[in-house]
């Protein structure tokens, strides 16, 4: 058991039975134990990683991973873990996901990957021109982003609920009971959420989340403040005992639409029908195969309307086809000719990315399959276009030789979300990436949740200059697309599970999945050396490299290749847990609070 865990102590057992018998259906089997709440840090902590044996699991926050542990340790499934852990996040880590967002869950029953599709959906009287102004030009992206005009109907529970079903072990109220608690007693703010919380302005703006966020004095509560929420408390009350309904019918529901229908200079266009109406989806997941260093993978990840698993498919693929393979770290960073390859790569991924990835079920894939992006043959025609120099900005290719009616879709910004990596005592893995797009959503709180802007992941633009449509348009029920990449990794001879993982970044998170895919595999580091590895990437623009980790030798060197070179903050939040020859070994991201637990 980690020593972490052995740090955390309880308050009595009488008052955690106290709390569960006031949660409807809930079975006095499991009783939750309110941990010490460590004040994680916001900037960067070096993490030595976890061994465990037996099960397994890694979230944003200690709180969060720590109700996922007592789930586990009372024989919970590895869904009934992830529905604890979000709940709590909700609670803890508001400005990434919660109840009222979106997530993309990954399942392995031990014989086949399931997906499971949480994305919001846009509201049935939403069109094609939701983010134009009154002269037909897009709004600037946070014009979009604050208010009710961004909030997609929120997927994250009901998506939950429909795994829960078919992969719970516990009752389902019983899952609530770890949030609950936090909620009504408190739980301390982090460093984390003070940092981001004194930094946002649009926050404050709404008066529920001012009151709730900020002192009477409009600064943000300090760290170790202990802050409670006795509003959602009520609404998790809600879900335990009478299931999603809770929050897509009834008095709930109504306050989110009347939230998001009344804000007064940017309303919305959601409805009660809309939220009575919104369908979780399963879906194939998404799974190719990758060779690295003799050694043969299959790697799982999220089908369109997520970008992720074939973007990094992609990169990953076309890197087959250059010598990156034959370049080991420097001095334990990548070297500039392996990041020159591999952006080069990237900038070819996120050309098709932006050229045909959206909703399945409103956009045909090209050439009748989205394996078609896939396809080695085209993958190594693909490279072909990686030379010594920079193509700066790549253009889509055309997969199976047919043309799409499609624009590429512009570049925009994305942002937000937080990545669970779970594995049970059965060996049943979860990898579930969970968001409510940007930084604390739209900035609308209702009844202690605060609202997505998910809808900002649709391209404002619906047309290009010519007015050919852009695949990833608004349309009315349509999921935008996404770059969440929950990945599992798999063994191709065997079947075996070696590892779950996944990150928060918007579309960077390609990037930073990528990244401690391609140090595990590649390069042979374990899931935590990986995870610390500085980031890099590209939108399919400039070359980005985390700033201060990378000598003034690899920026140089990246120059002279005719890469415009910028260096910022890439504020990843890996989460990984791979298989080892005695159980698990965890890993969890320096740049953030996040942490891994298990027996």
């Amino acid at each position: 058991m980690p020593s972490t865990h052995k740090a955390l102590s309880a308050i009595t057992a009488a008052l955690a039975l106290a709390l569960l018998a006031s949660c409807a259906s809930t079975d006095a089997a499991f009783t939750y134990t309110v941990p010490q709440q460590p004040e994680g840090a916001s900037g960067y902590t070096d993490k030595p990683g976890w061994s465990t044996h037996t099960f397994a699991v890694a979230a944003a926050n200690p709180l969060a991973t720590d109700a996922g542990y007592q789930i586990l340790k009372a024989g919970g499934s590895a869904i009934d873990a992830a529905i604890a852990v979000q709940m709590v996040l909700t609670l803890v880590e508001p400005q990434s996901s919660g109840i009222g967002g979106g997530a993309f869950l990954l399942h392995f029953d031990g014989r086949a990957v399931e997906a499971f599709d949480g994305r919001e959906t846009a509201p049935a009287a939403a069109t094609e021109t939701l983010f134009l102004k009154p002269d037909g030009k897009p709004m600037a992206f946070m014009e979009g982003v604050v208010g009710g005009r961004s909030v997609g109907v929120p997927g994250t529970v009901r998506m939950l609920h429909m795994a829960h079903q078919a992969h719970g072990k516990l009752p389902w109220a019983q899952l609530f009971a770890p949030a609950i608690a936090l909620a009504e007693q408190g739980f301390k703010v982090s460093a984390r959420l003070n940092t981001l919380l004194a930094a946002e302005q649009a926050l404050r703006k709404d008066p529920v989340a001012l009151a709730y966020f900020y002192d009477p004095a409009g600064q943000p509560w300090p760290v170790g403040h202990v802050l409670k929420n006795p509003e959602l408390a009520q609404v998790l009350r809600a879900l335990a005992s009478s299931g999603p309904s809770a929050l897509y019918q009834g008095p709930v529901a109504q306050a989110v639409v009347d939230k998001v229908r009344a804000h007064p200079s940017n309303p919305g266009l959601l409805s009660m029908a809309d939220m009575a109406a919104y369908q979780p989806k399963k879906r194939a997941a998404l799974c190719s195969d990758y060779a690295a260093q003799g050694r043969s993978y299959r790697l799982c990840g999220f089908p369109p309307p997520s970008s992720g698993a074939i973007a990094i498919a992609q990169t990953l693929g076309i890197l087959q086809h250059t010598p990156a393979g034959t370049l080991p770290l420097a001095d334990g960073l990548p070297s500039a000719p392996w990041l020159h390859l591999y952006t080069e790569a990237a900038r070819l991924a996120f050309a098709d990315r932006a050229q045909y990835v959206a909703d399945p079920d409103f956009v045909d894939p090209p050439a009748g399959t989205w394996m078609s992006l896939l396809e080695p043959s085209y993958l190594a025609q693909r490279a072909q276009l990686i030379g010594a120099q920079s193509m700066k900005v790549a253009k889509p290719g055309v997969p199976g030789a047919t043309k799409t009616s499609y624009a590429p879709m512009p570049n925009q910004p994305e942002y937000g979300t937080s990545h669970i990596s779970i594995v049970d005592a059965q060996g049943h893995a979860v990898a579930m990436t969970t968001t409510i797009e940007d930084a604390f959503g739209a900035r609308q709180m209702v009844k202690g949740f605060l609202l997505n802007n998910e809808l900002t992941d649709f391209s404002f633009a619906p047309t290009d200059a010519s007015g050919t449509p852009i695949a990833n348009r608004v349309q009315p029920g349509k999921r935008p697309r996404s770059s969440m990449s929950p990945t599992l990794v798999f063994d191709q001879a065997t079947g075996k599970l070696l590892m779950s993982a996944g990150s928060p970044g918007g579309a960077l998170i390609i990037h930073y999945t990528g990244k401690t895919l391609y140090g595990t595999l590649n390069w042979g580091l374990n899931a935590q050396q990986a995870i610390k590895l500085p980031n890099f990437g590209t939108t399919n623009g400039p070359t980005l490299l985390e700033q201060k980790r990378f000598p003034a030798a690899t920026v140089d060197a990246l120059k002279a290749m005719g890469h415009e070179v910028r260096e910022l903050d890439m504020t990843s939040g890996l989460q990984a847990i791979q298989a080892t020859a005695s159980g698990y070994f965890g890993g969890a991201d320096p740049r953030r609070e996040g942490m891994v637990m298990g027996d």
